[in-house]
């Protein structure tokens, strides 16, 4: 390009950049000395730089400034309005600045740039840091110079610059100061009305006091352009003030004064003292009753003297003081509970007709029950006059019993939405705010426009009171002030976005309709954004009277070449807002066509409004010259910058208009014509100059604004260079951050320069790009989020919220990001400013507990508690506790208790979730007032408990509707509170809740359900009506078989559909189906009777099923399905047996998979072919891990190796996938991607993975250097399954993702081995660094249900508030022995509940099941009062629902761990282990109590000693119990053979229901009982603790009962059998059909069998037959899978042969039933390699003892892989040295001689 360059302009490009560069670097190295540039600390902080030091850092970081037009705005600035001195002396321009440009309200630290610096910058922070480095002369000036400055000390530095700076101080600083005319001190783009020297020509107001006073015209003038004088000469001038307004054209003054300085101005005319009825002014009274309401008002009412002052001027007859109290709220109930104690009403003249008025209005009922009956009482009250009228209200009510008041709604009246349109009684507003203050405040405090109709009314004056604490209308009514802007006045831009945003409605009506107000805001251009506003809010805006509204003109569209017809004004006047707007956005033409035209101009200022025109256009008219006709004229004038313009032919944007009329300054003119040339030469200059050329100018001009900023912050210019080149930053920056692609610089940005750029964004609303830096801080790194965030300012945060308000459902934030920025939110800017948390609603669901705790105080804020109640049910259970703990931190007790009645409903929602510490201080009547806020909520059980006892206790005439809001709640009270009701129509109503507590499983005391259970109906179960029967369903699993034996079948079958839904026992189920059998057809075609049955199910016997065609099964088994309980094995094995024999299968596999799992392997293999060809939806079925395998391998057959798309289409059957093949297809991918897409496809399956396979995965995963890339693809299955030594390596990052996984599915942790879960949480621990200090509430709660396995010590740290306020929180864990005792220690601290014998009622319900933790010491302490019989079953029902519950029955903890201490707590408390009583007669249990309690808790002699009918009903629960003793079971079959009679006459039912008792029958007993029925069978079967002897009678028995040999047998007996068939011996059990063996074998592999090694090796001998699986070398994983237990029959020659996919298939029951001798012989140190942990776990401490030390190692290191031994598995031990003995070289020795000899 420069070869083209002509070598004239190359060479003056090269003295220009000669001469040009080293003024630049020399001024850029002084202000690099002399300006610190922000930059990031260690700690990631700065502090917030200006606009200086933002200018600077752009330059040493390439942002591209462009500040050459914002330069030429500064000195070549065109202006509108010449210059109009008197004399032609001056002619130059001076701008008065009229706009206001909204300076930010930010304040940002400036760096004041003086000469007077005590420390300028480091050398190496400077541009000869790089000179220096790079060795660069390309400047010799500043080489040498640099070079100069590194031999000297920052001392001599900082004195070498403060010289330096001086002396251009004192060179430049006479070139700047302004010559005898105006100096321009602000260019703007809006200049005023009038450009001269006010106060010396104008506005002179030291003459405004003559008679004649000044004209109103030259007041609004002298208002707007000398604002801060008129301030003082006029508002602060008693005498001005009081000439001017006796003008009516200036009562705005007034007003204006007030908005400039109303506490001066109230303070000197609203002297009250000082009226009288000569000198009180209307216009004063106006402005002090606008200014000074409160206090006027006061005088008004308070005395009369002055009140007759005021209003003795006929003007003032418009004030309308309120001298009313505002209304109270009465506490009407405390009123009436206070007034009316009838029983108390003994004096008759103590009682006032207004106390008896009260009652009757309030408590009539009461009233007309209690007192008018009381016939002394009424005939001694009637005795005053005054009362006789009550004695005639009592004759007529008694008579004519009034009913039931209806309840106050205000729901009608108080219709806030319908008060906009409607005009509204101010005794309506009264209601609404005694009966509604929430609803209230929020619809009519906070709306501004209904809030001020409403305060229109005098009635309604006392809402100024009321509703003055609300922020928003306060903020509002002090900041838009419509009726002030109506007047010429500065407005803020501030203010004015503010109102236009929130107080849209009267923004519309106030301005956008009101022409005047617009205009007046639009002189000032920076507001020409209304223009746009107002538009959109109107649709076209005000509109324009007069001559503009026939062209259908507005503000919006003003067109002044249209309008402005000024030819036309000569016939017509214009409308008073055309002439303004012509004035304004026309002036040069209007000067030339109206100013210049004296005709026009006479005739337009003959309008008293039009005056202004006159005065004005005097200013800019040249002197009259008389003409020779006599006629005045104006001598026309040569434009000399046209002329000038036109010969040189240059073509520009400028217009010169403005300084071709006459009067124009010339200096002006030449300014122009500068412009213009620059326009025109500077591209010819560009292209023709070499490129460092503009360079090296651009660097120029943004050195000169950085040296004119701090010149103007040093007040030594005035040029308005922050205006001027705020859009240039700011489209820099735009440009600068969308090509940024260094975070580092952004990050520099947002931190240190945040401040002073949304500063620049704040001062108007015309950038495009308005919102670009709010954008960026939602594009910051994750890893920078925290410390940009937390650094930035107050109102960048705000416009943040707003952003993310109107943008969240666009942005694609990730959960971490998003957790961060409300951290930061909550926990460093919430505090800061409060105001920020009306925009945070959309967060709360994000906040976690500690961000929720560090809120500010806002408790008392109602818009705040608004926003909580409105998001809080939809947060987590533990974001809704933090909120109530935060909430308590204000909730003392004397601040609850000295709450009113409506406190509740007043709160809302929040206060549901209050700590129970804090929740325990609401008062019976709150509740009662607050129950359906509470109801709504999710309660916890205590607080349930505390409101049921508190209500019901406090109260004893709650009403029916009362005991149906309070639902289940009811359940939770004491027995004798709910008793106090008996007889009453409330008791139905608590009965009913009773049952229906029963009926969705909520477990009640026994003496609860006696409330709905009839004694002596239950005497006689026959005489039971149908209906009685379905009332009583919930109940009836309680009163046992024999109940149920007494009822017929008429009774049962119209109960049916309610008995279907209810959880019956098998064998009570088998007793209704027996019954109802004649009246059910289960075998015919499309018989719906089989699914009718529900629950029932289980009671249809097996025999009954194999009866059934498969249609029926087929149509019944979805609703079957879904019972609980369910199917029994046998129904099960007999159903899907069934069902899998026939061909169809595929087509009705779908009803079928419920039962999929239970499918025999043996029935599945032959169907996998016909399953994989016809059966579309194979592959998302819920196969087991055996049957996927056969599936797995016959679908994969022709598949050499699977891809990841082959093997993810593959579905639920790709876990059925080997080792082998799985280590292939990982090897073939081996990267990143196609990996993670294999886990995450395995991790989302809907069946476990096995865990030999969990196991292959994470082995050859381990090959791979991405392994901890992929955690959280692993998921919380294969993850838990790492060896320990590689989970111990984690660094903090990847241990947090595995402790979230943990946390957020702790299923698999749970399952893990106690030692392992133990070491794992210990890695946990120490990797999070939580080993020292308090164990607070936020660690505990990091660590889920991992939080109760950390060490001891770390427990005992466990924070004690936490510890006592989530005391219910705490009791869901899992907890071992050691920890059980710690928390027992812990209860009993003295700043928890202290000594045991202090425990209250309240105490033991917060410590619920954790008392049974208690040592029985301690026990013994507690109060017997308290534990009632009652109380023991609730603890009872708590510890069991625990057990029961998603982590209790997960965690491991043996119900024997606890038996001793329950029992003890029951037997200690109800007398029976009282010293010297052998046997106890006295107090016997219910079946209920047993069901609620547990059988062996209670002694032996109290179950004896039950009744026979008793008995009869609590057999089966009583069987089913595993704690008694063999002591104890025989007691009981003693009392059972009493009940029943001999074992021989045992019925069926009666067998299935002996359990456990029927373990102590004898052998002759066993052989004597009947086994024809499975049911029978299965009860027998299901029992572990047989001898071998009964075992076989059993099963000779049962052959002889069923009349059939053991090749007879089929799977579904076989099933039955259970642990029977380790009574066949084994010769006979060879004689069992293979087939039906091995279908059966599913159920019994689950099983820990008793049997002989030779009677499993029988059962291996039939699993090896040809019909069934083959041999035994054939097997694949499948069949070990299958066959369980079995396994450990194996004969040792096959058991050793084993290979790895064999021994990948062995159970852990399997591995823990061989013998220890076999276990050492058959299993070599590599095979016990492969065990899984599982497995390895499993063997027992026999079997171990019996292996050698080198199997001991390889077992060692699958169980402890965290210890890193290295072991040679081919025959020793690297980890253990192997040293001889002594004999053997006395053996070795012996051999030698041998061989020699």
């Amino acid at each position: 390009m420069e070869i083209l360059i002509p070598p004239v302009m190359s060479f003056m490009s090269d003295v220009m950049l000669s001469v040009l560069q080293t003024p630049v670097d020399f001024l850029e190295l002084i202000l690099q000395f002399g300006i610190e540039i922000p930059s990031l600390d260690q700690s990631d902080s700065c502090p917030q730089g200006d606009l200086k030091q933002l200018i600077m850092w752009g330059m040493n970081h390439n942002v591209s400034w462009s500040f050459g037009q914002s330069l030429l705005d500064m000195f070549l600035a065109p202006a509108s309005i010449p210059c109009s001195y008197p004399g032609s002396e001056c002619q130059t321009t001076s701008s008065v600045q009229f706009s206001h440009t909204g300076t930010s309200s930010l304040e940002i630290p400036t760096f004041i740039l003086t000469c007077e610096l005590q420390n300028v910058n480091q050398f190496n922070e400077t541009l000869c840091a790089v000179i220096l480095a790079t060795s660069s002369q390309e400047s010799y000036f500043l080489y040498q110079m640099c070079r100069a400055l590194s031999t000297l000390s920052q001392t001599e530095v900082t004195q070498a610059w403060r010289n330096t700076c001086h002396m251009m101080q004192n060179i430049f600083l006479p070139l700047m100061e302004p010559c005898n005319e105006p100096v321009s001190t602000q260019s703007s783009q809006r200049i005023a009305r009038s450009n001269l020297n006010l106060s010396e020509l104008l506005c002179d107001y030291q003459n405004w006091t003559d008679m004649d006073g000044a004209d109103p015209a030259l007041v609004t003038m002298c208002s707007e352009n000398d604002h801060e004088a008129f301030i003082l000469a006029v508002c602060d001038n008693n005498d001005v003030m009081q000439v001017l307004v006796n003008n009516p054209n200036n009562a705005w003054v007034w007003e204006y004064c007030v908005n400039s300085s109303d506490t001066y101005i109230v303070k000197q005319y609203c002297l009250y003292n000082i009226w009288t009825f000569e000198t009180i002014d209307p216009s004063i009274v106006t402005f002090c009753w606008n200014n000074d309401m409160e206090r006027l008002e006061k005088l008004l009412c308070d005395s009369l003297d002055f009140f007759m002052i005021v209003f003795s001027k006929e003007e003032n007859n418009w004030l309308k003081p309120n001298c009313t109290e505002p209304p109270l709220q009465v506490e009407i109930n405390t009123l009436v509970a206070q007034s009316c104690k009838y029983s108390e009403w003994k004096n008759v003249r103590a009682v006032t007709t207004e106390q008896i008025s009260l009652c009757i209005q309030n408590d009539e009922l009461r009233f007309i029950n209690e007192v008018c009956t009381n016939h002394t009482f009424i005939a001694a009250i009637a005795l005053n006059s005054t009362n006789a009228w009550v004695a005639q209200y009592c004759t007529f009510s008694i008579s004519n019993p009034p009913t039931s008041p209806p309840q106050l709604t205000t729901d009608f009246w108080c219709d806030y939405k319908k008060w906009t349109e409607i005009s509204v009684d101010p005794s309506v507003v009264v209601l609404c705010w005694q009966y509604d203050q929430t609803g209230f405040r929020e619809n009519v405090c906070c709306n501004t426009l209904l809030y001020q109709n409403l305060t229109l009314h005098p009635d309604n004056q006392w809402l100024f009171r009321e509703c003055s604490d609300n922020d928003t209308v306060n903020m509002l009514a002090q900041v838009c002030v419509y009726s002030d802007w109506s007047q010429p006045t500065i407005v803020d831009m501030t203010d004015l976005a503010l109102c236009a945003d929130l107080d849209t409605k009267n923004f519309t009506h106030n301005v956008c309709a009101n022409v005047t107000v617009l205009q007046n805001l639009l002189a000032n251009l920076d507001n020409t954004w209304l223009l746009e506003h107002c538009s959109n809010l109107t649709g076209s805006g005000p509109k324009i009277t007069g001559s503009g509204a026939g062209n259908g003109g507005n503000l919006m569209g003003f067109r002044p070449a249209e309008q402005c017809q000024y030819s036309s004004w000569a016939l017509v006047l214009p409308d008073a807002a055309i002439l303004a707007l012509c004035w304004d956005y026309d002036h040069a033409n209007f000067i030339s066509s109206i100013c210049n035209d004296s005709s026009i101009l006479t005739h337009i200022t003959q309008e008293t409004s039009s005056l202004w025109v006159g005065t004005l256009c005097t200013t800019y008219t040249g002197p009259i010259i008389p003409s020779v006709g006599g006629s005045n004229s104006t001598q026309p004038q040569l434009c000399l910058a046209r002329e000038l313009i036109k010969k040189l032919n240059w073509t520009c944007s400028v217009d010169f208009s403005s300084v071709c009329q006459p009067g124009a300054s010339q200096i002006q003119g030449l300014r122009m014509l500068l412009r213009c040339g620059i326009e025109i030469l500077q591209p010819r200059l560009e292209n023709l100059m070499t490129t460092k050329v503009p360079l090296v100018v651009k660097k120029a001009t943004s050195l000169l604004v950085v040296l004119l900023l701090g010149l103007e912050e040093s007040k030594i210019t005035t040029v308005g260079v922050t205006e001027n080149i705020r859009l240039s930053v700011l489209e820099s920056m735009v440009v600068y951050m969308e090509n940024e692609t260094n975070f580092g610089n952004k990050h520099v940005l947002l931190q240190c320069f945040g401040k002073v750029l949304t500063s620049l964004m704040q001062t108007g609303r015309d950038v495009a790009s308005s919102f670009f830096l709010i954008k960026e801080y939602f594009r910051i790194p994750l890893s920078n989020l925290r410390s940009v965030l937390s650094a930035a300012d107050i109102t960048v945060v705000r416009e943040i919220l707003q952003y993310y308000n109107r943008n969240h459902a666009t942005l694609q934030l990730s959960d971490e990001y998003l957790h961060t920025m409300v951290s930061v939110l909550f926990q460093t800017h919430l505090p800061r400013d409060s105001r920020l948390f009306p925009d945070m609603g959309l967060m709360l669901a994000l906040a976690t507990p500690s961000d929720i705790m560090s809120m500010p105080p806002l408790q008392s804020d109602i818009n705040a508690l608004s926003i909580i109640n409105l998001s809080i049910k939809n947060l987590s259970l533990v974001q809704q506790q933090a909120f109530g703990q935060w909430f308590s931190l204000s909730m003392s007790l004397p601040k609850i208790t000295a709450s009113g009645l409506s406190f509740i409903r007043d709160t809302g929602n929040l206060i549901t979730y209050l700590p129970f510490q804090s929740f325990q201080y609401l008062s019976p009547a709150q509740i009662l007032d607050g129950m359906d806020v509470l109801i709504n909520n999710a309660l916890g059980p205590l607080k349930q408990q505390f409101i049921a006892q508190s209500l019901i206790g406090a109260f004893s005439n709650l009403t029916t509707d009362q005991f149906r809001r309070l639902g289940n709640l009811s359940c939770l009270a004491n027995l004798s509170q709910l008793m106090a009701y008996a007889g009453t129509e409330a008791f139905s109503v608590i009965q009913e809740n009773i049952r229906t507590c029963v009926i969705q499983g909520v477990s009640v005391p026994s003496n609860m359900i006696s409330l709905v259970l009839n004694a002596s109906e239950l005497q006689y179960p026959s005489s039971l009506t149908p209906q009685r029967v379905s009332q009583l369903a919930p109940f009836l699993p309680l009163l046992g078989s024999s109940f149920l034996q007494q009822l017929t079948s008429a009774q049962l079958m119209p109960a049916l559909s309610t008995l279907a839904l209810v959880a019956f026992t098998p064998a009570q189920a088998c007793v209704i189906i027996d019954k109802i059998s004649a009246n059910l057809s289960l075998a015919l075609p499309g018989s719906v009777h089989l699914s009718m049955l529900g629950s029932l199910v289980s009671g249809v016997k097996v025999e009954t099923l194999w009866t059934l065609p498969s249609d029926v099964l087929l149509e019944a088994l979805p609703e079957i399905s879904l019972q609980t309980p369910g199917l029994t094995p046998p129904q099960a094995n007999t159903i899907i047996t069934k069902l899998f024999g026939s061909t169809s299968l595929p087509l009705w596999l779908e009803k079928v998979e419920p039962l999929l799992s239970s499918a025999p392997l043996l029935s599945v293999i032959p169907r996998v072919p016909l399953l994989l060809d016809s059966d579309s939806a194979v592959y998302t079925r819920l196969w087991n891990t055996q049957q996927a395998k056969v599936l797995f391998k016959k679908a994969t057959d022709s598949m050499p190796s699977l891809s990841e798309k082959e093997f993810i289409s593959l579905g639920t059957v790709a876990l059925g996938i080997s080792c082998t093949a799985l280590k292939k297809m990982f090897q073939n991918m081996a990267s990143l991607l196609p990996l993670r897409d294999i886990l995450q496809f395995l991790r989302k399956q809907p069946v476990p993975i096995h865990t030999s396979l969990k196991k292959c995965i994470v082995e050859e995963l381990y090959k791979f250097d991405f392994l901890l890339e992929l955690l959280r693809d692993l998921g919380p299955q294969v993850a838990l399954s790492l060896p320990m030594s590689t989970i111990k390596k984690f660094p903090p990052d990847k241990m947090e993702s595995l402790r979230n996984m943990i946390v957020q599915d702790p299923h698999y942790f749970l399952q893990l081995p106690s030692t392992k879960q133990a070491v794992l949480v210990d890695k946990v621990v120490q990797r999070l660094n939580m080993y020292t200090g308090l164990y607070t509430e936020e660690e505990f709660r990091s660590l889920g249900v991992m939080a109760t396995f950390v060490v001891d010590e770390i427990f005992l740290q466990l924070d004690r508030s936490f510890f006592v306020d989530d005391l219910e929180f705490l009791r869901g864990f899992c907890y071992n022995a050691n920890k059980r005792d710690l928390v027992a220690a812990m209860l009993q601290e003295p700043k928890i509940f202290g000594p045991v014998r202090d425990w209250t009622s309240k105490t033991l319900n917060q410590v619920d099941r954790f008392l049974f933790f208690l040592p029985t010491e301690s026990i013994q302490l507690i109060p017997a009062g308290l534990m009632s019989l009652e109380r023991i079953e609730r603890l009872f029902l708590s510890q069991q629902k625990w057990e029961r519950g998603e982590l209790g029955s997960l965690c491991g903890q043996k119900p024997s761990e606890l038996f001793n201490k329950q029992q003890f707590v029951l037997q200690f408390f109800l007398g029976f282990l009282r010293v010297g009583r052998t046997t106890f007669t006295g107090l016997m249990p219910t079946c209920e109590s047993l069901y609620v309690t547990q059988p062996a808790a209670w002694s032996i002699d109290s179950l004896r000693n039950m009744s026979p009918a008793l008995f009869r009903r609590c057999l089966e629960l009583i069987g089913q119990d595993p704690f008694f003793s063999a002591f104890q079971l025989s007691v009981l079959l003693t009392k059972t053979k009493e009940v029943y009679g001999m074992p021989s006459s045992f019925t069926p039912s009666v067998i299935s229901q002996l359990g456990r008792i029927a373990t102590q029958l004898s052998l002759e007993e066993l052989a004597s009982l009947r086994l024809s029925e499975i049911q029978s069978v299965l009860a027998m079967g299901a029992i572990n603790m047989w001898t071998s002897r009964q075992l076989k009678t059993i099963f000779s028995t049962v052959l002889n009962s069923t009349r059939k040999a053991p090749s007879q047998l089929d799977s579904s007996t076989i099933v039955a059998l259970g642990h029977i068939v380790c009574g066949i011996e084994a010769p006979v059990m060879r004689t069992l059909n293979a087939v039906e063996f091995s279908k059966a074998v599913l159920w019994l592999g689950r099983l820990r069998l008793s049997c002989s090694e030779e009677q499993l090796q029988a059962m291996i001998g039939l699993l090896s037959n040809s019909l069934s699986f083959g041999l035994v070398s054939s097997w694949g994983s499948e069949v070990f899978i299958e066959i369980g237990a079995i396994a450990a029959g194996l004969p040792d020659m096959s058991m050793s042969a084993l290979v790895k996919e064999q021994i990948e298939g062995l159970t852990p029951l399997a591995i823990s039933l061989i013998p220890a001798g076999k276990f050492a012989v058959v299993f070599n140190q590599a095979q016990i390699q492969i065990f899984t942990y599982e497995q390895a776990v499993a063997v027992t401490d026999t079997q171990r003892s019996a292996l050698s030390p080198v199997q001991k190692t390889a077992l060692s290191m699958v169980l402890n892989p965290w210890e890193d031994k290295p072991v040679d598995f081919r025959g020793r031990s690297m980890g253990v040295a192997v040293h001889p003995c002594p004999v053997f070289y006395l053996y070795s020795s012996l051999i030698l001689l041998l061989l020699i000899s």
